[in-house]
């Protein structure tokens, strides 16, 4: 898949650093799905989906769930779909981002498709997270820019390169792929129909990794006691902070503290919690305690697509929330974590086979029951 790099030639002289361009990275390779699927994903509710025109010049960027008819009159300018989440909702694109895993899922954001007829794309731009473009079916031609000039496209509701200088252009063919570190200047366009598979990464910024640790923390700072003067004086001025109360409030903020353990628990809860749209569907007729599992200990237990779990020192975090268990449990569990399936539930605790219930009841995990019928 790394064109005969190991992953650790890859990650220590090409992530984050410098392009790479992976010839036949994946044989055989012609894409996931076909055009009609991908714009049937474009028009369901809890999909996040775009649609991106051009005309005259001009970009236009709209926003799913689409009606199906909103594709049949595109006419013969340039345009693209992108559909995100596209392991959300399609086994195979999960499978497909197994092979990604020596980068830590934390990391990892999601797959994004995208379809565009000859001429199509999104302009010239950067991001600002590290993504690998693997190619589908058709052909794209790539022209990257290692570039320092990031000046945006006034008034453009797209962040489109104002002065875009190329420096190498290939043309990927299906199986091709291209590793692109952040902030590297690229500019995808359709050499004929074609659907390009965007596996991105995740890169918050300090401000962000701050704000919600902050909002993390407001639900668990309990400090006793209330304000009080008791040895209150008159001021010459009444409409100024005193010194005493800056000097007490001073005091009562400084007793928030936190640990590296909070900080851990912060960004399990945070990295794993699900996008806003994401939503979970427990089962239409739940299995009994019981029979959930025996079914589990015969044939185990997979994760639903949507679901995102994390683990750090004996603390598992799924879809948003933290679950301390023993170090048997955990094991297991991170096992289930790291392959997103566990074939044998076998020796776990009572706690554990009741906390795989209940992700069960609330459809953040399936057993694997149809292997039953086989």
């Amino acid at each position: 898949m790394l064109g005969g790099l190991t992953t650790k030639t890859f990650l220590r002289d090409y992530w984050q650093k410098k392009p790479l361009l992976i010839r036949q990275a994946f044989s055989q390779f012609n894409g996931l799905l076909d055009q009609s699927q991908l714009f049937t994903l474009a028009c369901t509710e809890d999909v996040e989906s775009r649609l991106v025109t051009q005309r005259h010049g001009q970009w236009q960027v709209q926003h799913g769930p689409f009606k199906a008819s909103r594709f049949n009159s595109l006419g013969k300018n340039p345009w693209t779909v992108l559909v995100q989440g596209v392991n959300q909702h399609l086994p195979e694109a999960a499978a497909l981002l197994k092979n990604f895993s020596f980068i830590p899922h934390a990391r990892l954001d999601d797959l994004m498709v995208s379809y565009a007829p000859k001429g199509g794309g999104v302009g010239a731009h950067f991001d600002s997270y590290d993504v690998f473009l693997l190619q589908g079916s058709g052909h794209r031609r790539w022209q990257i820019s290692a570039q320092q000039d990031h000046t945006l496209v006034d008034d453009a509701p797209l962040r489109i390169l104002k002065r875009f200088q190329m420096e190498q252009e290939w043309v990927l063919a299906p199986g091709d792929m291209l590793y692109l570190p952040p902030h590297y200047a690229h500019n995808g366009i359709a050499e004929n129909d074609c659907m390009t598979y965007s596996i991105g990464f995740r890169t918050p910024t300090y401000q962000e990794l701050a704000e919600q640790f902050l909002v993390y923390l407001q639900d668990r700072v309990c400090l006793d006691g209330m304000y009080a003067d008791p040895d209150l004086t008159i001021q010459r001025h009444p409409s100024e902070i005193g010194t005493d109360m800056l000097n007490q409030v001073t005091q009562i903020i400084r007793r928030i503290k936190w640990t590296k353990r909070d900080i851990a628990n912060f960004l399990g809860s945070y990295l794993s919690d699900p996008k806003s749209h994401i939503f979970f569907d427990p089962p239409t007729k739940a299995l009994s305690r019981d029979r959930f599992e025996r079914a589990i200990k015969k044939y185990g237990v997979a994760m639903a697509l949507k679901t995102q779990m994390l683990c750090h020192s004996g603390v598992v975090f799924i879809n948003g929330m933290a679950h301390a268990v023993n170090k048997y449990d955990y094991r297991e569990l991170r096992s289930f974590a790291n392959a997103r399936q566990l074939n044998s539930t076998v020796g776990l605790s009572r706690e554990a086979f009741e906390l795989l219930y209940q992700w069960y009841t609330d459809g953040y995990i399936v057993p694997i029951v149809k292997q039953a019928n086989r």
